[in-house]
């Protein structure tokens, strides 16, 4: 095909500019809505190229690429831009220069890598047969996430998008394999907050008191059981608390203690049953104690479900690229992503780019201080995510 092949010429000058544009995002990252600094960059690198795009608020921007105008409608490429809270350990050249901010889940290698398809896509713009649009979002590491506003806004509806696919690093997948998932592929994400209000006291005269740390216990116990009992057993369904805080002492019973923790499952009505049944459990329990407690239920991403017809497709073109042996069927994967927004309205597909190397000591996980990626992997991650739109394209 005349078009893949020419892009293949233009490939080869092109990752080197793709890993200096990576390692610039890495240096300065910036916090969910706050990546005004990113924006301008991204901004600055498609006004080079030549590529239209329009600001979202209130940070993030969206690009298009007409193509050769025999068809209106689109396929929309994402990544995602913002950075996480942590200080990076790394000693390498382009290690964070922000204290206490880190691209530690890979958004800089998403971001810089959409670039280089962007350049590609660019190049062969007249002989495309469809539309692109390049969605550069913000803060999904922090919900409500910014996906959810983009499909609000309606922007993508207004560019006639009929499918969105996205990528996502994974540290525990060799270099150069691929990853793909139909149908249910990620979990929903909820945040737990509960406050259990009781009576302080002595230690030594608990009848005196209203304990919130025994009541805490019970709850830890039992909600652990909630889930384990009700949910089907085939139904991927994860309730962690991460956080509990009593401030009292050895001898001090305190007069509240609050949980913190994060409910994930795959199947959304089941999700909405659990949380009532989280609910209903911890009022129920304290009230035995004569207690009250306080709860709040923060909702976040859906679970995320791929469309089989397009993830086989990619699967089929990324084998037919590098062998079957590095293009993977994996397994649910009980992580949250905002990409889930556009799975829910438009035919989608998420996969994960493998960018471990043992051999160059790359093989930390992500949101750790120590992440990295290995940048050969962009030899790969453009060729396929390119070849994979065109091929979307053609499908139009």
């Amino acid at each position: 095909m005349e078009i893949v092949e020419k892009a293949d010429r233009a490939q080869a000058n092109l990752i080197q500019q793709v890993i200096q544009w990576r390692r610039h995002l890495h240096q300065q990252p910036e916090l969910s809505f706050q990546e005004h600094k990113t924006t301008a960059y991204i901004a600055s690198i498609l006004d080079e190229l030549g590529i239209g795009y329009e600001r979202v608020s209130p940070t993030g921007l969206i690009g298009f690429i007409q193509g050769n105008g025999l068809t209106d409608k689109s396929i929309a490429l994402r990544a995602d831009i913002d950075a996480l809270p942590i200080q990076e350990e790394n000693k390498h050249g382009y290690a964070s220069q922000q204290d206490g901010v880190m691209h530690a889940c890979g958004h800089d290698f998403h971001t810089s890598n959409l670039l280089g398809v962007a350049y590609l896509l660019k190049q062969q713009q007249a002989s495309l047969p469809g539309n692109v649009v390049l969605i550069f979002q913000a803060a999904e590491e922090r919900i409500p996430g910014g996906a959810s506003a983009i499909v609000e806004s309606g922007i993508l509806d207004r560019l006639k998008v009929q499918a969105v696919v996205g990528q996502h690093v994974s540290p525990q997948m060799d270099l150069g394999t691929f990853g793909f998932k139909s149908e249910v592929f990620m979990a929903s994400s909820d945040e737990l907050y509960i406050d259990i209000l009781g009576k302080g006291g002595h230690g030594a005269q608990p009848h005196l008191n209203l304990d919130p740390v025994i009541i805490a216990a019970q709850l830890l116990v039992g909600l652990q059981q909630l889930v384990s009992r009700h949910a089907d057993p085939r139904i991927p369904s994860v309730l962690s608390f991460g956080k509990v805080i009593a401030n009292g002492a050895a001898n001090v019973i305190p007069d509240s203690v609050q949980l913190a923790g994060t409910f994930r499952t795959t199947d959304e009505n089941w999700r909405a049953k659990a949380l009532a049944q989280v609910e209903n459990l911890v009022l129920r329990t304290v009230d035995a104690y004569g207690a009250s407690a306080k709860i709040e239920i923060r909702r976040g991403y859906p679970s995320l479900y791929n469309n089989k017809e397009i993830i086989e497709d990619l699967q089929s073109l990324c084998a037919s690229l590098y062998g079957a042996a590095n293009s993977l069927t994996i397994p649910t994967w009980m992580a949250a992503e905002d990409f889930a927004y556009y799975a829910k309205k438009y035919p989608s597909a998420f996969y994960l780019v493998g960018t471990k190397n043992e051999q160059k000591g790359i093989t930390s996980e992500l949101h750790t201080s120590t992440f990295d990626i290995d940048e050969a992997i962009y030899e790969k991650s453009v060729e396929f995510m390119f070849k994979a739109t065109v091929s979307l394209l053609q499908k139009l």
